[in-house]
């Protein structure tokens, strides 16, 4: 399991390498999500935006490429596992989903829950100024359209990564009926258990699954059930937004 430590080594790691690629560019890095939350679990990925000035030439796409490969070697195995966006600071004050500079410029359709997430204090500063001096205000459409994209992206990867799934689709149900998005999976799973206790086994075998520790039986009913789950979670947040 990834301790707080380890965290803090990969993002000095990762500042240092941004500093020397971007130099005056660099404006702000922030890490976000699961790594944010100290009560969060296994860790499978760290979150991050780095914000930056001006785009980025290919030579400085190619630099931040080996960059990554670095920290995938040397802080095996979370440091090959950043899942970010480099972002335009002119976009990242905005309200719409930024373009990332990298990686087939992504856009970021979590958007929304992002910043949320970020201005709740969710979020580790590794450079540059307070986010909250960057980042706008979120208002419930957004997060409510993102919330979606979040659903829509479950739907597709049922049998890829059940696991996450579930443990998603409990952040879901909780943030579509309390209008609360600021919650780690581990704590919507916690949260499930209580409030949904006929699918415990379930929701118990995801958060074994997250931590790698499913055996084969127990990952074969996982992926037998998980689509069930699915089937619930939709019918339960339909009648949560059936109540506006």
């Amino acid at each position: 399991m990834s301790t707080t430590e380890d965290i803090s080594r990969i993002g000095r790691a990762f500042v240092r390498g941004l500093e020397q690629v971007l130099g005056p560019k660099l404006f702000g890095v922030y890490f976000y999500g699961a790594a944010a939350f100290p009560d969060a679990g296994p860790l499978g990925d760290i979150d991050f935006h780095v914000i930056v000035v001006s785009e980025l030439s290919a030579h400085e796409c190619s630099l931040l490429e080996d960059l990554h490969e670095s920290l995938a070697r040397e802080y095996f195995p979370l440091g090959g596992e950043m899942d970010g966006y480099y972002l335009l600071l002119a976009d990242a004050r905005l309200t719409e989903p930024p373009r990332s500079q990298m990686w087939q410029h992504a856009i970021d359709y979590s958007w929304a829950l992002h910043r949320t997430h970020i201005l709740a204090g969710r979020r580790i500063v590794l450079f540059g100024p307070d986010p909250a001096a960057l980042y706008q205000p979120v208002s419930w459409p957004e997060i409510e359209q993102a919330l979606y994209g979040e659903l829509d992206y479950v739907a597709r990867h049922l049998e890829e990564i059940p696991g996450y799934c579930v443990l998603n689709l409990c952040r879901l149900i909780y943030s579509f009926e309390t209008r609360e998005v600021v919650i780690s999976k581990s704590q919507a799973a916690h949260w499930a258990i209580d409030s949904m206790p006929e699918w415990r086994e379930h929701i118990e075998l995801a958060q074994k699954s997250y931590a790698q520790q499913l055996g084969p039986a127990e990952k074969q009913f996982l992926l037998e059930h998980v689509q069930s789950f699915f089937q619930f979670a939709d019918r339960r947040i339909r009648i949560a937004l059936s109540k506006g």
